[in-house]
């Protein structure tokens, strides 16, 4: 008896969920299936002729670097600090320093090892006396997560000073 009436109830609120207009909605569904109208013809927009225009500030100063203005009275800077001319350039010497970037720290047989990564991909591995970035800047230190360069920067009055920076390891992100 109660499995009858839980059948009957059951029953009652299926019945209850039933819409008279599915028939219709059916109709008009097959209606549009049949005959779906032609389709929209799309212009397509006049495209511009494009004409290069060639870069001709190449061998200025990038304006997205700022330009550190001399104090007024500065120093000449000592002509003693130049830079030996006359030495090899080392593989690294060829980029900014904001291009190379710090990967990794490596310690071999008591020797402290910085590894830099070029732009290119390829990593170098450097030592306390080794140079990179184009102001000829020299490692001075290596510490376990820093490198510390000094650098020779003209000060356009025909002298050079020492800028000390460093690189350090940035957080890698998982």
């Amino acid at each position: 008896m109660m499995r009858q009436a839980m059948a009957l109830a059951a029953g009652l609120l299926l019945a209850g969920c039933a819409d008279p207009r599915l028939g219709e909605l059916d109709r008009r569904l097959n209606d549009i299936r049949a005959n779906p109208g032609a389709p929209r013809v799309l212009e397509m927009p006049e495209i511009p002729s494009y004409a290069p225009v060639p870069y001709q500030a190449s061998d200025r100063r990038s304006p997205f670097r700022p330009q550190l203005p001399e104090p007024e009275g500065a120093p000449a800077g000592d002509s003693d600090l130049a830079p030996d001319l006359e030495r090899e350039r080392e593989p690294l010497e060829a980029y900014d320093l904001d291009a190379l970037r710090l990967v990794g720290i490596l310690t071999m047989g008591g020797q402290t090892h910085a590894l830099v990564r070029a732009p290119e991909g390829e990593v170098h591995r450097l030592r306390p006396g080794n140079y990179l970035g184009r102001n000829h800047g020299r490692i001075v230190s290596i510490t376990g997560s820093t490198v510390q360069l000094v650098e020779l920067v003209p000060t356009g009055g025909g002298g050079w000073t020492e800028r000390t920076t460093h690189m350090a390891l940035e957080e890698t992100r998982r």
